[in-house]
């Protein structure tokens, strides 16, 4: 796929060709790899964004990934990556081969787009830069347009901050029976707070807030250190968007978020926002077309599997207008501005874009993929209604419209899926907050983060207040882990998993509940056999919100 005249024109003759490289396509002339001091494939292998034809693959050469100027002890030359897909793990039936261009100009990161697949079967991939072979991979194209599809099954995760826990939950998620991942945010954090990980200590090139193009590399070089997280993107192919941490916390449009005073500076902040869109599409499996052009990137677009589902990925960051009655991390109580009609968490054309597939897909489930709190989240179990105004409760209009959208339609199939609380809640879906008595239109699954948070309870004084003030509400746990699904025709089923600790890794995984939709039947109900919990690792709550970074 090439890019646009319009991007190609924005980047210049020169410019255009060293992003033409670096995104992945093929090249056209060999260039050598130079004698590694080490294994360049130290960040491991990664797919994505799946298809009914093909795959987005991904590798980054980086024998020395903590090298102070994050470019991961490589050559200043370009190198030539080959690569290779095949129907089985001993490479005998090669499906695809072809070569991808490293360049300087995106930390010699490559996303070859293979097409030409099968549809809905498993392929296995690996990647050569001269002598050195990398980690081999795993990944899955989905069905066809309009294939009769009787199941689906796939995780979800978010929030992993490097410094307060392991990552012995992707270990987990590895034996998992999935199709694909789907991550929804902050998979870095642009700086580090209380350590939870016992023992760790922190080089001094990433005790600093990220805030330019090194800084943010060292953090994805940090995170994929991991073998966990490797492995993780080794076994499934990934379908990823991003929330605020990826550059500031709470970041809304081009506004910054409540940082220290250079960010401040509106001009600071976009080439912030620029910085962290290049290191983020250099670190992970995404296509060309989300190949950012200065502080701009699309990361909302739509997948279809067969005829069972379309699962909409959204981008409630970018676009948004700038928070109102505070900095979005404290709780608000009289805030009439947030129900204003031109406030949008989507923006205009996104936000049509997302009605109009839910009016028009065939698909018998209808997912988002969101990063904040779709649902009404009031801390106040009295008369008063205390909200944060981060998420879409600061941003009503949208969310009325895209809950009337949902109800209008009445297949009574919408299911959303978010992250960004650190903590595993059910919610069912109102069309109108204002109106008590308003008819359950869609249910949300938000999942808690991998190690955010610190080792979590199950059942802190918060999940009792937001128990009691959300009657919709019937689900609340406080530990870490993943939301597994398992979708068919007639049922949605959500499997919280969750792990005791990540303050120590080795810790054991259990399902904490499991929760079901009935198609046609919005709101969920509690399955009756939720497997084996996990008990609490007996260590104080979680962090506040201030601390926690929401």
């Amino acid at each position: 796929m090439a890019l646009s005249r319009r991007r190609l024109l924005q980047a210049g003759t020169a410019g255009a060709a060293a992003l033409l490289a670096g995104a992945g396509l093929a090249s056209s002339a060999p260039y050598r790899a130079p004698r590694w001091l080490g294994d360049p494939f130290t960040l491991g292998v990664a797919s994505g964004d799946p298809l009914p034809d093909g795959v987005v693959l991904w590798t980054r050469l980086a024998p020395d990934p903590f090298a102070p100027d994050a470019l991961g002890g490589t050559a200043r030359a370009p190198v030539t990556v080959e690569y290779e897909v095949a129907e089985d793990e001993h490479f005998r039936r090669i499906a695809a081969r072809g070569s991808a261009l490293a360049t300087r100009e995106l930390a010699h990161s490559v996303h070859p787009e293979v097409r030409g697949l099968a549809p809905d079967r498993w392929y296995y991939y690996r990647f050569r830069a001269g002598a050195a072979i990398s980690p081999v991979g795993r990944t899955r194209t989905v069905p066809a347009a309009g294939a009769r599809v009787a199941r689906l099954r796939f995780a979800f995760a978010s929030c992993q901050h490097w410094s307060s826990g392991y990552y012995t939950a992707y270990r987990h998620l590895c034996d998992e029976d999935l199709d694909f991942v789907v991550h929804l945010g902050d998979y870095i954090y642009e700086k580090e707070w209380a350590r939870g990980r016992a023992g760790i200590a922190i080089p001094e090139t990433l005790r600093a807030e990220a805030a330019d193009l090194t800084g943010y590399r060292l953090r994805y070089a940090q995170y994929k250190a991991e073998p966990e997280l490797r492995a993780a993107h080794a076994a499934f192919p990934w379908i990823c968007t991003f929330d605020d941490h990826e550059i500031d916390n709470n970041w809304a449009g081009f506004d910054p978020g409540a940082g220290i005073d250079i960010h401040l500076l509106p001009a600071l902040f976009r080439r912030r926002r620029t910085a962290a869109f290049r290191a983020m599409y250099e670190h992970l499996p995404l296509r060309i077309d989300q190949l950012p052009a200065g502080p701009h990137i699309r990361m909302h677009r739509r997948y279809a599997f067969g005829d069972l589902a379309d699962l909409t990925m959204l981008d409630t960051r970018q676009y948004r207008t700038s928070l109102v009655c505070g900095d979005g991390g404290n709780l608000v109580v009289d805030c009439p501005d947030r129900f204003a009609a031109d406030r949008t968490i989507l923006g205009a054309p996104q936000r049509e874009w997302l009605i109009d597939g839910l009016t028009r897909s065939p698909a018998r489930w209808q997912i988002l993929g969101n990063q904040v709190a779709m649902a009404q989240s009031d801390h106040d179990p009295g008369p008063a209604v205390a909200v944060g105004t981060d998420a879409w409760d600061g941003y009503v209009a949208d969310r009325d419209a895209v809950l009337a959208a949902a109800a209008a339609r009445g297949r009574g199939n919408l299911v959303v899926l978010t992250g960004d609380r650190h903590e595993n809640y059910v919610v069912d879906l109102r069309g109108n907050y204002r109106d008590p008595h308003a008819p359950v239109v869609a249910t949300e699954f938000t999942g808690t983060s991998i190690t955010t948070g610190r080792d979590g309870t199950d059942l802190p004084p918060r999940g009792r207040t937001l128990l009691a003030a959300n009657p919709d509400m019937k689900f609340f746990n406080g530990q870490r882990g993943y939301v597994r699904v398992e979708v068919d025709e007639r049922l949605w089923r959500s499997d919280y998993r969750v792990v005791p600790y990540v303050g120590r890794p080795g810790a054991p995984i259990g399902t904490r509940a499991s929760y079901v939709v009935e198609h046609g039947r919005p709101g969920a109900q509690a399955d009756r056999d939720p497997g084996v919990a996990v008990p609490d690792a007996k260590v104080p709550d979680p962090a506040p919100m201030a601390e926690a970074g929401r």
